[in-house]
């Protein structure tokens, strides 16, 4: 079977080595005769893992003290849910900027009061906005960093007056950025971190405890802290994958490795979309995202032509998603460079041959 370049938005492509090494788990993990499916989470070789995944974590993001790491199930979706609950007693300020971070606003508003202090909805989540005030009354101030449905990134983030939260998903690992400037960021791994099923949680300490409501156990986050994220069985396998993954940023460069190949790839994309007349991008260039480019055929007939040519060229995942239509190219960090190359060919050949005809 020939190359897939797999633009999936996630779970996303991850690298080969990383697989072959999660394949190994499964079949002898750690020594033991047993596979990592079937071990005790409480034993000491899945105790290690843990540990050295929380390590090398704090190490590529640069995490100061005074942080906790917690591997927990549910998804982002969850957080939506677990922020409010932890953080929210009179009101949380909340930076609206796409489907995820809308739903982040609903979970928010079962608990208390919510404000949201700006929205791109009113032109499709086609930018980022700018120029909002946070209110200095508010608990925490949450935001989305990347939108992986409409395509677009913060390319910085504010100075917050109270604590930020941050819903990192889709680029966490993928740029450098200053973790103390975050309360919590939060971070479903099928983007950049590992294979879904396990959500990474990045809390600072002193900002927990404040609420008066009684928070249920398995929202707590105090309470898997106090447990050592092991209050009830982990996400096993996606954890021991998770490190498999890290272990390669590390080994390749780190996250300023990855910062320069998700430039390098979104430059060539993003080049493309903008000189070729068969295609049109749908963010506003200031706020295009590096890990989800989205984009348009400038004439809708030639969809189905489209469509064949990038599948004979063993593309995988680029159509858009449901609620947003045209393309989604997901460069997601495992991703090559010669992957945006062959859909970049593509798009070029299309435009020569739609010339010739």
């Amino acid at each position: 079977m020939s190359k897939l370049h797999n633009f999936s938005a996630g779970p996303s492509i991850l690298p080969q080595e990383a697989i072959e090494a999660s394949m190994e788990g499964i079949r002898n993990f750690a020594g033991t005769g047993l596979s990592v499916l079937e071990v005790s989470h409480r034993g000491k070789e899945f105790v290690a893992v843990v540990e050295e995944t929380q390590a090398i974590i704090k190490e590529l993001l640069g995490v100061p003290e005074g942080y906790e790491i917690l591997f927990l199930g549910g998804g982002a979706s969850t957080q939506f849910l677990m922020v409010a609950y932890n953080l929210l007693e009179t009101k949380g300020a909340y930076l609206k900027t796409g489907v995820w971070a809308a739903n982040a606003v609903k979970e928010a508003k079962y608990l208390g009061n919510v404000e949201v202090v700006a929205s791109s909805e009113d032109r499709n989540y086609s930018y980022i906005p700018k120029g909002y005030t946070i209110p200095s009354d508010a608990d925490y101030f949450h935001c989305t960093s990347n939108n992986t449905i409409y395509g677009s990134q913060m390319q910085s983030f504010p100075d917050s007056p109270v604590t930020m939260v941050c819903d990192m998903s889709s680029d966490i690992l993928s740029r450098r950025i200053d973790v103390s400037k975050f309360g919590l960021i939060y971070a479903g791994a099928q983007k950049n971190m590992g294979p879904a099923g396990v959500t990474v949680v990045i809390v600072r300490k002193d900002i927990l405890g404040k609420v008066t409501r009684h928070i249920p156990s398995m929202m707590n986050y105090q309470v898997h802290i106090d447990k050592e994220t092991m209050f009830n069985t982990p996400p096993v396998f996606p954890i021991f994958s998770m490190l498999q993954n890290l272990k390669w940023v590390k080994k390749v460069g780190g996250v300023d490795e990855m910062q320069r190949r998700a430039a390098a790839r979104a430059a060539l994309l993003y080049n493309e979309i903008d000189s070729n007349p068969l295609f049109k991008g749908t963010i506003d260039k200031e706020d295009r995202s590096q890990m989800n480019a989205c984009f348009l055929l400038s004439d809708e007939s030639m969809e189905n032509q489209f469509n064949a040519a990038w599948k004979e060229a063993g593309i995988s995942g680029i159509k858009g998603h449901r609620s947003a239509g045209g393309y989604r190219a997901s460069m997601y960090n495992a991703l090559p460079l010669e992957s945006v190359e062959a859909l970049v060919n593509v798009m070029r050949t299309f435009n020569a041959s739609s010339q010739s005809n």
